[in-house]
């Protein structure tokens, strides 16, 4: 989903979804309040922050000067889960929300039009929460890609199912040149794209488990350089810790929305 302005050196510089489709090409947290947000993620990832084009409920995390995330503070007026959100690059969102709807997942919001393209927000059928995007990415998109700010991570009941509903959604596997390959990797089913883990697949999610941690969601994970020092900060600025390991914890942010931050840079 891109929530970025327009390039002002005009559309040499504008990059579709069409060459990466099926990649994760976004995470974004839909939130209450942006004030909070903003002092949230800035104090525990060093985040700065730029207007986005969709408007003034509508933030761009930068990292370095780099946009990694976007922010929408949305979620009472659009009656939806404060959370974080991966996007999938689209060739068409009407074409993924069947082949979605065909496959036993559900449709939450769209297609809509969100110019500069559509979006679509989603449910696989174990209900974890997911969108596909379908248009113009940031104009510095590849460079996001290339240093992999963030990956993420599926935590599911049957990762080989999953795997199948997802390579079907958006034709994993497919080979063609700059396309994505779905490879096992002990207990995990790992996606990359040009040597790069794109996301994971993991096993062992509980369908109806009332802890939120465990119920079948797509959860971002974002690489940071010192993991003890997010935790603090987190706690400082009115977060939570969920869980904790040497180099990584599942945070929860003043609102609610889970993340992870990590050392390690996929696997």
């Amino acid at each position: 989903m891109n929530h970025d302005m327009p390039s002002p050196s005009g559309a040499t510089d504008v990059f579709s979804t069409h060459p990466v489709y099926g990649t994760p090409c976004w995470v974004s947290l839909t939130s209450r309040d942006l004030e909070t947000t903003e002092e949230f993620y800035g104090a525990v990832l060093g985040w700065r922050w730029r207007p986005a084009r969709l408007g003034e409920r509508f933030r761009v995390a930068l990292a370095d000067g780099m946009p990694v995330a976007g922010v929408a503070a949305v979620a009472d007026m659009w009656r939806m889960a404060v959370a974080w959100t991966p996007y999938f690059a689209a060739r068409s969102a009407d074409e993924a929300v069947s082949r979605v709807q065909e496959r036993g997942g559900t449709l939450a919001v769209g297609p809509i039009s969100l110019p500069p393209g559509r979006a679509a927000l989603l449910a696989d059928r174990d209900g974890a929460t997911f969108g596909v995007w379908e248009g113009e990415l940031s104009t510095d998109w590849l460079s996001w890609q290339r240093s992999q700010p963030s990956f993420v991570r599926l935590h599911t009941r049957d990762a080989f199912d999953a795997a199948i509903f997802y390579g079907e959604v958006f034709d994993w596997g497919v080979t063609e040149a700059g396309r994505t390959e779905v490879v096992y990797e002990g207990d995990e089913v790992v996606l990359r794209g040009d040597g790069h883990v794109l996301a994971c697949i993991q096993s062992g999610a509980l369908g109806s488990a009332p802890d939120p941690t465990i119920r079948p969601h797509w959860q971002v994970h974002f690489t940071v350089p010192d993991v003890d020092a997010c935790v603090r900060a987190a706690e400082r600025h009115g977060g939570s810790v969920v869980t904790l390991r040497d180099d990584e914890a599942v945070l929860r942010d003043p609102e609610g929305a889970l993340f992870t931050v990590t050392s390690r840079r996929g696997r």
